[in-house]
């Protein structure tokens, strides 16, 4: 089996040797290169062609954020793990919205992060419970967005049960406590996901629950189906 390629993206020499060192004791991880900041990590994804790009957001020259979004939008097969000090870092939120599959906390623990970058790596978001009541919270600082005809026509394409699933995923719950509250199979559940993303054309359930707060199909503080 290929060993899953990853950059890493600080402009803290001891951290990207930290980081190093962590994901070193996975033999499913090669560590392709490093780079110390957004304007890099761009010319070294194009370069190395990695699967994972683990990005700080707060860096010179280009902040993370920027840098997500040449990554995502230039089409590279790379997807981005943001790394960060603060859940509530400002960055955070423009970085989920430029495209990024999730974001950890430098505090995580080195088998948590490792099994981060797999998640990721699969094709699943890594967005915590704790992470997505960060980005509600944001979105509580935000109104929703004016109407896009495109965009609430995708919505209108949902089932009643797709939309009962993106409200429970939008408050931060997980496959498992979704299929509790609804009282069907967690596997039920995915099946509605993968649906819900085909419908809207999103890549991921980060950016389903961005567009649900934006949209204002959810609403900070409503109570959510049962």
């Amino acid at each position: 089996m290929s060993r899953l390629r990853v950059l890493l993206v600080d402009d803290d020499d001891l951290m990207r040797a930290g980081l190093r060192a962590v994901l070193s004791v996975d033999d499913g991880i090669d560590v392709v290169g490093e780079a110390s900041d957004g304007r890099e990590a761009v010319e070294l994804t194009r370069a190395l062609d990695p699967d994972v790009v683990l990005m700080d957001v707060r860096m010179p020259r280009m902040d993370g954020v920027a840098a997500t979004r040449e990554i995502v939008t230039g089409r590279y097969r790379a997807k981005v793990l943001i790394l960060t000090t603060f859940e509530d870092d400002e960055y955070v939120f423009g970085a989920l919205r430029a495209g990024a599959s999730g974001f950890v906390l430098k505090r995580i623990r080195p088998e948590q992060l490792i099994a981060g970058i797999h998640t990721v790596a699969d094709g699943e978001a890594l967005l915590a419970p704790s992470v997505t009541r960060t980005v509600i919270g944001r979105m509580v600082r935000h109104d929703a967005e004016p109407a896009d005809p495109a965009r609430d026509r995708r919505l209108r394409e949902l089932t009643p049960r797709e939309r009962d699933v993106l409200d429970l995923v939008s408050r931060g719950l997980s496959n498992a406590e979704i299929a509790a509250r609804l009282v069907i199979e967690e596997s039920t559940v995915k099946t509605h996901v993968k649906r819900i993303l085909a419908k809207t054309g999103l890549r991921d359930r980060v950016q389903a629950v961005v567009l649900a707060y934006e949209s204002g199909l959810v609403r900070p503080g409503q109570q959510g189906p049962r």
